[in-house]
């Protein structure tokens, strides 16, 4: 699997719990905190949920 590289641009305030529990199982809980993940098929899906909230690029 490749590395993804994921920042928090957005807020989760005035957000859904689900969306705020879904950047928390990212490892995010702060803005421009980034964490290095697998692109497994799990992830991506939890990137999709909160992809407005996000800047998402691949890891080096």
């Amino acid at each position: 699997m490749a590395k993804i590289k994921i920042t928090q641009t957005g807020s989760p305030i005035r957000r859904d719990k689900t969306q705020r529990a879904t950047l928390v199982g990212l490892g995010l809980n702060k803005l421009h905190r980034t964490v290095e993940v697998e692109g497994t098929p799990e992830v991506l899906g939890q990137i999709r949920k909160v992809h407005h909230l996000l800047s998402v690029e691949e890891a080096a």
